[in-house]
């Protein structure tokens, strides 16, 4: 069986790894430099920062083996379970957030590691030259590629919000005890997390998302709101110095949930984390989702995925 995967994310790379590991012949295909879609680490003055998933939860069975496995080799780790609240600071505790040492990408770049991918191509049509394509994007990039009917219609349902997100360094750590925090009902800010901290290399970096209110604002010139989410985290926290401030913006960050684990027309599929909760392990259950279906192994065993 040929298959063409087209986009280098979890969602893309999980299904690749098993439709490989089975047997089949598989091709990924990715507009991008580098692997890894939304789990997206930059440098910046010679350290990486997560710009993309703040973080990772492993409360699946298959997706937890997936995280144990990358912890047995060093490439990530239990970071928290406790974030604040604000306004108030408040600390609310829920499941463990896992964070990776090299970045969150080197996830992906592991997942990558041997598969046939072909980054900087980009398609303008679903390729024809392969027994299966999986599309594994969210729907409106999905739609750029002409799907068939039944892929359209699913990508056109789904609903997504933007994010900004800002790296801020700063020239020493002046926060207390911070791993991350949510900010309710604030107009700019929606989250903050201590890259230092998530690391574990304590750099004086804080990563925060913005607002979609103000991810849709500044759609066109994200660097407008770099000043704006500086602001924001300097009344939140109370840090007083000036941070150096990038800013990186995700048209297609924060989907709606689908009560579905893929969607599929003919010999086309699609998946990714609007299938589920959007989560880092939603995107790697959604691919190998798709995987089990097209191996026919998509018994009533495997309907956990759904």
């Amino acid at each position: 069986m040929d298959v063409v995967v087209v986009g280098a994310g979890i969602a893309g790379l999980s299904c690749a790894r098993a439709l490989t590991e089975a047997g089949a012949r598989v091709r990924v295909v990715e507009r991008g430099r580098v692997v890894g879609g939304r789990l997206a680490s930059k440098r910046y003055n010679g350290r990486y920062a997560d710009i993309g998933a703040a973080y990772f939860v492993a409360d699946d069975p298959g997706f937890a083996a997936q995280a144990a496995s990358w912890q047995s080799r060093g490439l990530a780790r239990p970071w928290t379970d406790t974030l604040l609240v604000y306004p108030g600071g408040t600390r609310t505790t829920g499941p463990v957030r896992w964070a990776a040492p090299g970045g969150l990408r080197s996830l992906a770049a592991d997942l990558a590691a041997g598969l046939d991918v072909r980054l900087s191509t980009t398609l303008d049509a679903v390729p024809q030259d392969a027994d299966a394509v999986v599309l594994a994007m969210p729907g409106p990039q999905a739609l750029r590629l002409a799907p068939p009917a039944g892929i359209a219609e699913a990508a056109q349902a789904q609903r997504w919000q933007p994010v900004i997100a800002a790296v801020l360094t700063y020239p020493s750590r002046e926060w207390g005890d911070l791993h991350g925090a949510f900010v309710n009902d604030h107009p700019a800010l929606a989250t903050i997390c201590d890259d230092g901290d998530r690391r574990g290399d304590g750099a004086p970096v804080l990563v925060a998302h913005s607002s979609a209110t103000l991810a849709a604002e500044h759609l066109d010139h994200p660097e407008a709101a770099a000043p704006i989410l500086a602001g924001a985290v300097r009344e939140v926290l109370g840090v007083a110095a000036e941070p150096e401030v990038h800013v990186h913006r995700w048209s297609f960050a924060q989907p709606e949930p689908v009560d579905a684990a893929y969607a599929v027309d003919g010999r086309v599929w699609l998946c990714g984390d609007a299938f589920g909760r959007p989560r880092v392990q939603t995107a790697w259950l959604s691919g190998r989702a798709v995987a089990r279906a097209l191996l026919g192994s998509d018994s009533a065993a495997d309907q956990q995925f759904t």
